[in-house]
């Protein structure tokens, strides 16, 4: 063989070489590549080897990822319904579903949503005011999620989340707030502490009344105990018939007691009569000696002449 068709040979092979590697097409785990053919969309390619034709098929752009994607936008500014400016920024969960949507829909489709995240946005929030927007995060990420879903159904795009990133009021109203925030929470510990003082205080009366009731239970206790006790006492001197040396000598223990109190005034029986017979019954209940009952006798005279004189 010639030097020239060797040189023939090689050139076809390398042409070979060449529109078969230009006609192999290797597309990654979670991706798609949109084909065109002479301008034209001709098909999309899946995950795999796949085969075009050289020359005539080609990739209309870069590769599309096909994960779900987060997109966090710029604070946007928005005003409330009670002229409120503030900064807000948002945080986008998206995933491509329609490969071809996605690359003829809409062109630049991130720049797409992020506009219309903040026309959205400006929309909801215009309906609510300073509080409210503070304490709707939940409704405003799902009326945004509805929207933005719905908008971009066309650009092959499916919104799975939005979400609140920040809210950031004035200067002037943040420091309202905190202010506001302060004297709450003072007002809260001052409502603990004023509780906490009244349930002390129920706590210590209730106790000094239970005590109360429990010392007047006692005490009557204990008087219903003395009185059983006294009623006992006199039913057994009853049931035994006391005689009236008896009588006399608790008459005198009892005069007895009379005089040894502290008292300043001494109380005397008005009839000696009736001193005599006590003394007279003591005597005999006690046995006395003559000598002593001559005494006796003398000292109850005596009485008696001084009553006699008063």
């Amino acid at each position: 063989m010639s030097t020239g068709g060797i040189i023939a040979i090689v050139v076809i092979a390398l042409v070979f070489i060449t529109i078969f590697a230009f006609s192999i097409k290797i597309v990654r785990q979670s991706t798609a590549v949109v084909i065109e053919r002479l301008g034209k969309y001709k098909r999309t390619l899946e995950t795999g080897i796949r085969f075009i034709i050289p020359f005539f098929d080609r990739p209309a752009g870069k590769p599309i990822s096909l994960k779900e994607q987060v997109k966090d936008f710029k604070p946007q500014p928005v005003i409330t319904k009670d002229n409120v400016t503030m900064q807000i920024d948002t945080v986008v969960y998206y995933q491509v579903t329609d490969p071809k949507l996605y690359t003829y829909g809409v062109e630049q489709p991130i720049n797409a949503i992020e506009n219309l995240t903040a026309t959205t946005l400006r929309n909801l929030v215009g309906e609510l005011e300073l509080d409210g927007t503070l304490t709707s995060r939940d409704t405003i990420n799902t009326k945004m999620r509805l929207v933005l879903d719905e908008a971009t159904d066309a650009w092959g795009i499916k919104i799975n989340r939005v979400e609140l990133k920040n809210i950031l009021p004035p200067r002037d109203i943040q420091q309202a707030m905190e202010k506001q925030m302060r004297a709450e929470r003072e007002r809260r510990e001052a409502i603990l502490i004023a509780e906490g003082e009244k349930r002390s205080n129920i706590l210590v009366a209730e106790g000094e009344k239970e005590a109360e009731v429990l010392r007047a239970e006692a005490k009557r206790l204990a008087l219903i105990k003395e009185a059983e006790g006294t009623a006992d006492a006199i039913k057994l001197i009853i049931d035994a018939k006391p005689d009236a040396a008896y009588l006399t000598l608790k008459g005198y223990e009892a005069m007895a007691q009379i005089a040894d109190g502290q008292s300043t005034k001494l109380i005397v029986p008005t009839e000696l009569a009736n001193l005599t017979s006590l003394l007279a019954s003591l005597k005999e209940s006690l046995n006395l000696p003559d000598g002593a009952q001559d005494a006796t006798k003398k000292n109850t005279k005596n009485a008696s002449n001084k009553d006699d004189k008063k």
